[in-house]
C-alpha cells in the first residue's frame, strides 16, 4: 500500500485527505482528468482504506473523506466515489481469489470504477470457451474513460441476466472517446464512451452471480456516497460565501446575513441527513432505501439554494473563471443531476406515509 510517508506520524487517512483537500480548495486547476490528485489519494492510503465499511467509525471516516474530496474537487470526488463503489462490490461479491487480486491491485495503487449506463443495445457477454468470455458493446457516461486501470461493468449474459464483469482497461486509450463530453461542469471526470467490442476476459473477471449488482438494499442505499460528495461541495460553497462576506464588509448587511443563515442551516441539516443515511445504509437497515432516497432531495435543495445565494451575494465576481465559487457551482450544478430525482422523492414519501422511516423515535 502507498504509505503515509509525507504526513506526520500517526495521521489517519482522513487527516491526510483533509490536509490535501484544504490545499486543493485554494485555487482552480485545469479541468482535465485529476490524475495527480488521484495519485496523491493513493499515497494517502485512501484508495485501499474502505474495501469494507463497518457500522460506526469507518462509516463516519468514509463519509468525511468523501465530503473533504467533494469540497475540494467534485470531479475527483466523483472518480473516487466510483473507485470505492467498485472496490466494495468486488469485496462483497468476488471470491477469495478475486479479493486477493484486488488487494494486490490496491497495494500497487491501481484505480477502479463502475460503469452501468450504456447506449442501445447495451453491453453483452458471451461464453466462448470453458474459461473465456467475450464482450460486445459499449458504455456511456463512463467516468474516467481512458484513465482508469480496472473497470467493473454490467453486461447482459446469454440468459438475460445482468452480470458484473471486471475488465482491465489500462492502456486501452483508443477504445475511449471523450469527444462528446462537452459540458459546463464536471469536465475532469472525462465521462465519455468506451467500446468493449471483442475484448475477452477469463474466469477471474466474472464477479459474483447474475443480477448481484442490483441487489437491495445495497444498490439504492449506496447512493448515500454521492450525496456525501455533493454535500462536501455545498459546504465549500458556504465557506467561500462566508469568506467573501467578511472580506467585502457585506457581513454587516442584515439582508446578506439572512441569506447566509439560510445556506448555513440548510447545509448543516443536510449533513445530519447524510450521516444518518450512511449509517442506515451500511447496516442494511430496513428503512435505509427510503431514507437515502429522501436524503438525495434534501442535499439537492441545499445545493440549489446555496448556489443561488452565492450568486446573489457575490454578484458578477462569482462568474469569473478563477473564482472557486464559479468552479464549484458549475461542477455541482451538473453533479446534482442524478437519475430520476422526482421519482426518488416520491418513492421515499410513499414509504414514509406507510411507516416512519426515521428509525428511533418514530412518530407513527
Amino acid at each position: 500500500m502507498y504509505p503515509l510517508t509525507q504526513y506526520p506520524s500517526g495521521w489517519s487517512v482522513l487527516e491526510a485527505v483533509r490536509h490535501l483537500a484544504a490545499s486543493w480548495d485554494q485555487e482552480n486547476t485545469h479541468e482535465d482528468f485529476p490524475a495527480e490528485r488521484l495519485h496523491a489519494l493513493a499515497e494517502a492510503g485512501a484508495l485501499a482504506a474502505f474495501k469494507a465499511v463497518t457500522p460506526g467509525g469507518s462509516t463516519d471516516a468514509l463519509l468525511d473523506v468523501l465530503r473533504a474530496i467533494g469540497g475540494a474537487d467534485l470531479s475527483l470526488g466523483r472518480v473516487y466515489e466510483g473507485h470505492v463503489n467498485a472496490v466494495q462490490l468486488i469485496s462483497t461479491y468476488g471470491d477469495a481469489e478475486q479479493r486477493a487480486t484486488l488487494d494486490i491491485d490496491l497495494e500497487a495503487g491501481r484505480t477502479f470504477g463502475v460503469w452501468n449506463t450504456e447506449p442501445t443495445p447495451g453491453l453483452a457477454i458471451r461464453k466462448v470457451a470453458d474459461d473465456r468470455w467475450t464482450l460486445d458493446g459499449a458504455k456511456s457516461f463512463a467516468t474516467g474513460a481512458g484513465h482508469l486501470d480496472r473497470i467493473l461493468v454490467t453486461a447482459r449474459d446469454e440468459t438475460g441476466g445482468k452480470q458484473l464483469v471486471l475488465v482491465p482497461i489500462a492502456g486501452e486509450i483508443a477504445r475511449a472517446d471523450n469527444t462528446g463530453w462537452q459540458v459546463r461542469g464536471m469536465r475532469g471526470t472525462c465521462s465519455g464512451a468506451f467500446d468493449f467490442s471483442d475484448m475477452t476476459i477469463g474466469r477471474e473477471g466474472v464477479i459474483g452471480a447474475a443480477n448481484d449488482y442490483e441487489r437491495e438494499p445495497r444498490f439504492s442505499a449506496g447512493a448515500w456516497r454521492f450525496t456525501a460528495v455533493q454535500l462536501g461541495a455545498v459546504e465549500a460553497l458556504v465557506r467561500h460565501l462566508r469568506d467573501h462576506l467578511v472580506a467585502s464588509g457585506k457581513s454587516d448587511d442584515p439582508i446578506q446575513r439572512a441569506r447566509f443563515a439560510t445556506c448555513l442551516t440548510e447545509t448543516r441539516s443536510a449533513g445530519l441527513w447524510v450521516r444518518r443515511a450512511a449509517h442506515l445504509a451500511e447496516t442494511q437497515a430496513a428503512e435505509a432505501i427510503p431514507f437515502v432516497l429522501m436524503t438525495r432531495g434534501i442535499v439537492e435543495e441545499a445545493g440549489l439554494r446555496t448556489m443561488e445565494a452565492a450568486a446573489r451575494s457575490v454578484g458578477t465576481a462569482s462568474f469569473f473563471a478563477k473564482s472557486r465559487i464559479d468552479r464549484i457551482t458549475r461542477d455541482l450544478g451538473l453533479y446534482l443531476r442524478q437519475p430520476v430525482p422526482d421519482q426518488a422523492r416520491d418513492r421515499a414519501a410513499a414509504a414514509w406515509i406507510e411507516e416512519d422511516c426515521w428509525g428511533d423515535d418514530r412518530w407513527w
